[in-house]
């Protein structure tokens, strides 16, 4: 005679029964816990709400100012096949104040643009190496370029599109320039602090409208550890700005959207 099944009562009560030894074995089951007191949530106090709308923007920030490179020529529309150095020349011809002459504060930059040449020394150059990723969406590669600005430590920023078969400039920003990234369809451009363990954390994000770089965050952050030089090393009488005091030229303005200092 076969052995008979156990019973279903019989076989839910050595359940139970395992399950209970186990959920005392292990002490905690996972059940909810207590996190304490919950802060009261305050809503933002809006300060002197009398005060009549302001009529001007506080700053001119460069925001959305783009520039037809117009000695430049891109073939086929491929900025890849564009000599950088030949862009960094086109700026410096068009900014003699800038590059030209003993008091010039970048004169030093133009002196070695000799050697970006392939009879030069690269390493004296100081166009740095080009950066290609497609910052605008429309499918092609945008270019980043960087130069340094001699002498002194500061470092020239700058995005280049192609629009209707011309180069365009949609950024421009220099600096004493910690690091540059690149994320989606931003630039973000980290710059020393005169506060220890602090930097300053900008970022400018292509905007579809405007057809430029609009400037989306200008922040405060810590600088995780990391060491920099403690002040920034612009000419006598220039300050920290988000966007460059010189325009390119030629220079087409836009009218300029309103920033966003959320985060995104």
């Amino acid at each position: 005679m076969p052995p008979r099944r156990p019973s279903r009562a019989a076989s839910a009560l050595g359940a139970v029964t395992l399950l209970a030894a186990a959920t005392a074995a292990c002490g905690d089951a996972g059940g909810l816990r207590g996190a304490g007191a919950t802060p009261t949530a305050i809503s933002p106090a809006r300060l002197w709400p009398d005060l009549p709308p302001a009529s001007s923007p506080a700053f001119d920030f460069d925001e959305a100012e783009t520039a037809v490179v117009k000695g430049v020529t891109v073939p086929g529309d491929d900025l890849r096949r564009v000599d950088p150095a030949a862009i960094v020349r086109e700026e410096i011809s068009g900014s003699p104040d800038d590059y030209d002459g003993d008091k010039a504060p970048y004169r030093e930059t133009a002196a070695l643009m000799a050697d970006c040449g392939t009879d030069g020394d690269r390493a004296r150059c100081p166009v740095l190496k080009p950066y290609y990723r497609d910052l605008t969406g429309d499918g092609r590669d945008d270019l980043t370029l960087g130069f340094r600005l001699l002498p002194g430590t500061l470092t020239a920023v700058r995005v280049y599109t192609v629009e209707k078969h011309r180069l365009v400039q949609v950024m421009h920003y220099e600096d004493a320039v910690s690091a540059v990234e690149l994320a989606g369809r931003s630039v973000i451009v980290r710059s020393p602090s005169d506060i220890a363990g602090y930097e300053y954390r900008l970022q400018w994000t292509w905007d579809e409208e405007q057809k430029a770089m609009l400037l989306t965050h200008d922040e405060m952050l810590r600088s995780d550890g990391r060491k920099h030089a403690p002040h920034s090393s612009r000419p006598p009488g220039s300050s920290r700005s988000p966007g460059s005091s010189r325009s390119p030229s030629p220079t087409t303005a836009v009218p300029a959207a309103p920033s966003s200092a959320a985060p995104r």
